[in-house]
């Protein structure tokens, strides 16, 4: 019964879908490059630097201190956010291979504004249930049905 119980609480955590995207990039440790060494994202977006098993240790630094994945290490997972208002350029290099082109760019470009339409002043309409209202009840009578068929 707790378990259907601790289910049913959970379902709607289940429902929520993220709108920020995450960008990878990785090391190419043959010809010391980033890979993609260019991304270009949205604001609100992340930025994951995440490489394992690396001959060389490497590290990613933002050039104006954005960001900085720390000490070079063969190992790094490391994400960097980039929230509404950090719209711009950010060049990054690799400490210890920079001077041998282990460079990259992140370009960062504005979010798209967010339109409210107004609507024109009308009489209310009564709706009896919006469809999250909906979803919601679904759900309780569903765990309700789930938690007496356990008893």
């Amino acid at each position: 019964m707790r378990r259907a119980l601790v289910l049913c609480l959970m379902l709607p955590l289940f429902c929520v879908s993220a709108a920020a995207e995450t960008v990878i990039i990785s090391v190419d440790s043959t010809n010391l490059r980033f890979t993609p060494s260019e991304v270009t994202i949205t604001e609100g977006d992340e930025v994951r630097f995440f490489w394992s098993g690396q001959a060389l240790p490497h590290n990613a630094v933002a050039k104006d201190g954005f960001f900085d994945t720390g000490e070079p290490e063969r190992a790094v997972d490391h994400t960097v956010e980039f929230p509404v208002g950090t719209n711009g350029t950010y060049d990054f290099v690799c400490e210890p291979h920079e001077s041998v082109g282990m460079v990259g760019t992140i370009t960062v470009e504005p979010a798209p504004p967010v339109e409210v339409e107004e609507a024109p002043p009308e009489a209310p309409v009564e709706t009896p249930l919006n469809a999250g209202a909906s979803m919601m009840l679904g759900l309780l009578l569903a765990c309700a049905a789930l938690v007496r068929r356990e008893a």
